[in-house]
């Protein structure tokens, strides 16, 4: 794989949009090329930082378990995410894991080539942090969302966060289930479960096999703004 080839991988919003050609060639000549399956764990919780990754196929699921063993899903992460990058920068330990949820591949860049990498390109160093920037915005947002809000109005932020647009409504950007969707959202199966059958009662959502599709988008952005 070239600089070209990887350019043309990677959506148009991705970190690495932004890198040059000869960025990009110093990237894959000290990265390594992995395939990915469904259930693979890529990175792990309390493991070392020693590595980061950068996705170019397929869809992760970032996750931690807390300390009382509940799994707390924070993200999902799609072509042209860096990831691994705070224990790499720290030298601390994995914050959280991230699983595969589907065939895919990925680049996997070790800390001394990483070193090596900013100090000759240290625009790199400068686009990640605005990366990390942005990453703690949303943390901060999703904070607030489980502080200061009930289910109805943070599970319309949740959906808000995983919306993609499309003819004929918003459907979510990734199929997920109900539980998964909980997870993310910080709210148990039971309650998703009656608060969507209530918004498909009131033609707010359509739920069909399972899966959200948005028929009311300015109708959730109403109820995601509500506190009450």
């Amino acid at each position: 794989m070239n600089a070209e080839e990887l350019a043309r991988l990677l959506p148009s919003r991705a970190l690495l949009k932004a890198w040059t050609t000869e960025e990009l060639d110093a990237l894959l000549a000290r990265a390594s090329l992995h395939p990915m399956r469904k259930g693979d764990v890529l990175l792990r919780q309390g493991d070392p930082g020693d590595s980061l990754i950068v996705l170019l196929d397929g869809t992760l699921r970032i996750s931690m378990v807390s300390s009382n063993g509940r799994e707390i899903i924070l993200d999902y992460a799609e072509a042209g995410s860096v990831l691994g990058e705070i224990a790499l920068l720290d030298g601390g330990e994995r914050t959280a894991s991230v699983t595969a949820l589907g065939d895919g591949q990925y680049l996997r860049l070790g800390a001394a080539a990483f070193r090596a990498l900013i100090e000759r390109f240290p625009g790199i160093a400068l686009r990640l942090l605005r990366e990390m920037a942005r990453r703690l915005r949303n943390a901060d947002l999703t904070i607030e969302s489980d502080r200061a809000y009930a289910s109805g109005p943070r599970l319309a932020r949740t959906l808000r966060r995983l919306i993609r647009q499309g003819e004929g409504g918003a459907g979510l950007r990734l199929d997920l289930n109900q539980s998964e969707l909980g997870a993310f959202a910080g709210i148990s199966r039971e309650n998703i479960n009656r608060q969507l059958a209530a918004w498909a009662d009131a033609g707010i959502v359509t739920l069909e096999q399972g899966r959200v599709r948005i028929l009311e988008f300015d109708t959730l952005e109403e109820i995601a703004a509500a506190a009450d």
